[in-house]
Formats: C-alpha cells, sequence, structure tokens
C-alpha cells in the first residue's frame, strides 16, 4: 500500500543543534495529522533534487528552488514558501515539473503594512534624530528646534502596487487623513475606488507622491522599476519606502539622491545586496532608516506564515487546492490534477 503524505522541510527552518530557526512556527498540526510525516532535509541552496525524491510537499524557507531541485521520481506536488516572495525560486521550472507554488499572502498582510507604517511615522516624525538629540542632553535639547517633523493631515500616501500589502497599508493609514494615489497596472478600479485610492500613471506618482511606498513584486519588469530619472521626479520634500525586495529599487541612484538631498530621506527593509558590504555608501547617510529585511518579523508573523503554509500542505494531502498558489497556470495542467486527484482518493476529504 502507498505510504503517508511526505513533507519536507528545507534545512534552514533549524539551526545546527536541531534546534527551530523560528519557534514561533508551530509544527504541531503537521505531528497532529492523519497520514503525514515531515522531515528536515540538508540545507543546501540550492536544494538538489536528491533530497526529494521521496516527499510529497516541500516548505521552504531561504534556500533556493532551481530546475536542479526538481526531483526525478515525479512525485513532489506543491512547494510552500515561508513568505511571500519568490525570487529564490524558478517559478517556470516548477510549473513544468506540475508542481504548485504557494506563497502565503495572509500571513505578511498586516505584519508588512504595519513595517511600512512604521517606517513613514519614524521618517516624518524624524524619530531617529530626535533620539540622537535626547541622547546629547542638553547640548541636543537645545537644537530640537532645527528638526520639525512633518504632519500627514492632507499630504499625499502613494504606493507603487496595491495589491496584499498595499492595500492593507492603505487601510491601517485611513484614520491620518491623507490624499491616497497609487500605480499599478494590475490593480482592480472597484477596490481601488473602495479604498479611496486614485490610480495614476507612473510618472505622476512620483511627482505628486509626499510619502511613496513600493509595494509591489521582484519579477523582470519590476527591476530598477524605481531609477534616477523617477527618483528626479519626487519632491525635495518626500521619503520613499521599499519593504518590498531591495533590487527594485536602484541604490546607487537613491544613496545619490539622498546624498544630494533631492529627496527628504527613506526607509528602507530591504536592499539590493543583503547583507550590504561594510563599505557600503548608504549605511553612512543619516537620512536614511535602515533595516535588516527583519522589520515585520514578529511572533505573530511567523506564526501566521507557518500556519498558512501548514494548512497548504495539508490541502494538497486531502486534495484540494491550496492558497496562494503563484503559477495558476499549473492547476490546469493534467499532470496536477491527476495527483490531486490521487491524493484525494488516499487521504481523504
Amino acid at each position: 500500500m502507498p505510504g503517508p503524505f511526505r513533507v519536507a522541510l528545507s534545512g534552514d527552518l533549524r539551526n545546527s543543534d536541531g534546534s527551530p530557526t523560528y519557534e514561533h512556527f508551530d509544527l504541531s498540526p503537521l505531528e497532529a495529522a492523519p497520514d503525514l510525516e515531515f522531515a528536515f532535509i540538508e540545507p543546501e541552496s540550492p536544494i538538489s533534487g536528491a533530497q526529494l525524491e521521496d516527499f510529497d510537499a516541500l516548505i521552504l524557507l531561504g534556500n533556493r528552488f532551481t530546475e536542479e531541485s526538481v526531483p526525478k521520481s515525479g512525485r513532489l506536488a506543491v512547494v510552500a514558501r515561508f513568505g511571500v516572495g519568490y525570487d529564490t525560486v524558478d517559478v517556470a521550472a516548477c510549473t513544468r515539473a506540475d508542481i504548485a507554488l504557494v506563497i502565503t499572502p495572509d500571513g505578511v498582510r498586516r505584519p508588512v503594512a504595519v513595517s511600512i507604517m512604521t517606517l513613514m511615522l519614524a521618517l516624518t516624525g524624524k524619530l531617529m534624530v530626535k533620539d540622537r538629540l535626547t541622547r546629547q542632553a542638553h547640548a541636543g535639547f537645545a537644537r530640537r528646534s532645527d528638526h520639525m517633523g512633518v504632519g500627514l493631515v492632507g499630504r499625499t500616501l502613494g504606493s507603487l502596487g496595491i495589491g496584499n500589502i498595499g492595500a492593507e497599508f492603505y487601510r491601517l493609514a485611513a484614520p491620518f487623513d491623507m490624499e491616497f494615489i497609487a500605480h499599478d497596472p494590475y490593480a482592480d478600479p472597484a477596490q481601488a475606488a473602495e479604498l479611496g485610492i486614485e490610480l495614476v500613471g507612473m510618472e505622476e506618482l512620483f511627482r505628486r507622491s509626499d510619502i511613496l511606498s513600493v509595494s509591489c513584486p521582484l519579477t523582470p519588469a519590476t527591476r530598477h522599476i524605481v531609477n534616477a530619472e523617477r527618483l528626479a521626479l519626487m519632491k525635495p520634500t518626500a521619503y520613499l519606502i521599499n519593504t518590498a525586495r531591495g533590487p527594485i529599487v536602484d541604490q546607487k541612484a537613491l544613496t545619490a539622491a539622498l546624498k544630494a538631498n533631492r529627496i527628504a530621506g527613506a526607509g528602507l527593509d530591504v536592499l539590493e545586496e543583503e547583507p550590504p558590504a561594510p563599505d557600503d555608501p548608504i549605511l553612512t547617510l543619516d537620512n536614511v532608516i535602515l533595516t535588516p529585511h527583519a522589520l515585520c518579523w514578529t511572533d505573530q508573523c511567523f506564526a501566521g506564515i507557518g500556519a498558512a503554509d501548514v494548512r497548504a500542505v495539508i490541502d494538497v494531502q486531502h486534495g484540494h487546492v491550496p492558497r496562494g498558489v503563484v503559477n495558476r497556470e499549473v492547476l490546469e495542467r493534467a499532470g496536477w490534477k491527476e495527483r490531486l486527484e490521487g491524493f484525494g482518493r488516499r487521504f481523504g476529504n
């Protein structure tokens, strides 16, 4: 008789001593699921296909998944990415092999939106410089008036992208009485109208925004979409925020704009190179707030991401299409349908 449904967890989900990398990723639902077993694989990047020959599903953290990661057995049915970014996964290779790539939008929607809000308030409130002033005691207090913050009422909040996270950020920002604009060629006009967002062209977005957030995925089309020419359109009083992926922004161009005070500042949770080189000039600037691609990392965020991944693989085990499938075309492929139907027959609904 066929064995249990087998789930692989990428090796970077546990430390060298065997302890979990993230204690808030609750594996107990996998432990309790009938006819399911899971195991950690070695922390290779990219993952080798040989490690996945006997698995039906993979929960993937940071290790890369490439063409070479596809097992020859044809057994692997789903790769569940721990998060929403999937630039480390060869999506086309997954589709060709009838493997569904799943991300976890529900797990990161609120945490990342809160991160954008955190950077917006820190930048406009001059939080970092005021912290430094306070530590200088009397001398710092004497210079408080030199660092006036920026009020938000009536200011223009722009977003490059209004998908899952971008839309949630606008919901959080509603009480601030700002003007909302966005550019997103895939936007749902009805949703934009419901959120009070005016859809505008790319150049208008950069020209009008007082705070501009990058909330789009990294693709060949969006790499360096925020470049020197578009930064030059921004107001000298404007702030740029990026919590998406570093290469969406031309970091050399942004560094030059910040050095020349062509924009007021930036808040970056992501960089083109992570971690950055010690001599990266952006590290020396005092008009940028930098966090290590971890601003949204909270107990609730990681618990939510983990729960979404666990739910996805258990859905597949029971023959159901999981939420958050990236390569939707795989759902119409005969190989994928056959696997899913087979799981449904074996493990029930």
